[in-house]
C-alpha cells in the first residue's frame, strides 16, 4: 500500500469528482456486483438509522430507500464534492425529511453525534484515503455507532486470480505514475485496518467483474462504543 502522502489532497479530490459528477455512474459495471453483496449481507432491511461517508450522487442511497430500508428508517449522507451533494439531493427529495445530505470538509470526522446510527457505509472510498485516515474512519464508525450496529464498506482491493492481479497491478501501477488518473483511487486491503478486539467479520468477500477486483466486507461492532473519536 502505497504511503499517505501518494493519495490526492482532499481539494485535489474535491475538484476531481466535481468534473467527474454525473459519470460517476457509469462505473456500476464492475461496483454493483460488489454492492449486490454487500446489500445481501448487511441485513439494512433491521436498520433505523443510516450514515455514509461519501454518498457520491445519491445512487445507493436511493436503492437503500427504495428497496431495503423500512419506512421510518432515516439516512444522512455526506461527500466532499459540492457537484455529488447536488446531484445527490436532487437524486433523493422525494424522501424528504427521511434523508439529509451535507458537504464535508475532506476530514475524516464524521458530523454525528455519539451512539446514533447502526449503519456505517462506505463504498469505493477507502480506496482514496491515507492509511492514517482509514485508522479514523474506522475510529469515527465505532464513536457514532449504536451497539451491534454494522460498518458496511466496498472497496477496490488487490486480484485474487489471474485477470484481477493483472487488472489491479495495471492499476496500482497507473496509481504511482499520477493518482489523479484513477480518480486517487487504488487497490488496498481493508481488512488489514480491523482491530479484531473492535470489530467482528460478518461478511468478507472479493468480487471480480470484468477483472476489477472490490472487497466486500461487513463489521458488527463488539462492545461499547469509544467516547471519543
Amino acid at each position: 500500500m502505497p504511503s499517505k502522502d501518494h493519495v490526492l489532497s482532499p481539494s485535489a479530490t474535491q475538484a476531481y469528482y466535481d468534473r467527474f459528477g454525473k459519470k460517476q455512474d457509469s462505473q456500476g459495471f464492475y461496483e454493483d456486483p460488489a454492492l449486490n453483496d454487500l446489500v445481501a449481507h448487511a441485513s439494512f432491511q433491521g436498520s433505523r438509522c443510516v450514515f455514509e461517508f461519501g454518498c457520491g450522487t445519491g445512487k445507493f442511497a436511493a436503492r437503500l430507500l427504495e428497496k431495503h430500508l423500512s419506512p421510518s428508517a432515516s439516512y444522512f449522507g455526506c461527500d466532499i464534492s459540492p457537484v455529488m451533494i447536488g446531484l445527490a439531493k436532487r437524486r433523493l427529495e422525494l424522501y424528504g425529511e427521511r434523508v439529509q445530505v451535507g458537504l464535508s470538509d475532506g476530514a475524516v470526522r464524521f458530523p454525528l453525534p455519539e451512539h446514533s446510527v447502526d449503519r456505517v457505509v462506505s463504498n469505493y472510498v477507502l480506496d482514496l484515503l491515507s492509511e492514517v485516515d482509514i485508522e479514523s474512519f474506522f475510529s469515527e464508525s465505532r464513536r457514532v455507532m449504536v451497539p451491534g450496529g454494522k460498518v458496511c464498506i466496498a472497496s477496490l482491493t488487490r486480484g485474487v486470480n489471474v485477470p484481477s492481479r493483472i487488472v489491479s497491478s495495471l492499476w496500482m501501477s497507473v496509481f504511482r505514475l499520477n493518482p489523479a488518473i484513477v480518480g486517487g483511487c487504488r487497490p488496498i486491503h481493508v481488512d488489514a485496518f480491523v482491530n479484531p478486539r473492535e470489530w467482528r467479520v460478518v461478511h468478507r468477500r472479493v468480487v471480480t467483474p470484468f477483472g476489477v477486483p472490490s472487497e466486500v466486507l461487513i463489521l458488527e461492532m463488539k462492545g461499547a462504543a469509544n467516547n471519543g473519536p
